[in-house]
């Protein structure tokens, strides 16, 4: 992966301005707040956000990537 950043551009902070990479794509859609049994555990936001979290690790590395191999989120 390499990081886009024209010289003559300040460097972005908390953000890229664009990325290459190269080698498979990995789309997930779909991904919701429960276990892999299908269970909601909580119904509090935080808590489905961090099995969000989690579901989306587990698919990436079904796909033999990393959370740091994501290129966007939305």
């Amino acid at each position: 992966m390499k990081f886009l950043q024209p010289p003559d551009w300040p460097r972005a902070k908390g953000y890229s301005n664009g990325i290459a990479t190269r080698g498979e794509m990995v789309f997930l859609a779909g991904i919701v707040g429960w276990n892999a049994q299908e269970e909601f555990e909580t119904d509090d936001f935080a808590g489905q956000a961090r099995q969000i979290f989690a579901n989306i690790t587990d698919l990436l590395h079904a796909a033999g990537a990393r959370p740091e191999h994501l290129v966007r989120l939305t």
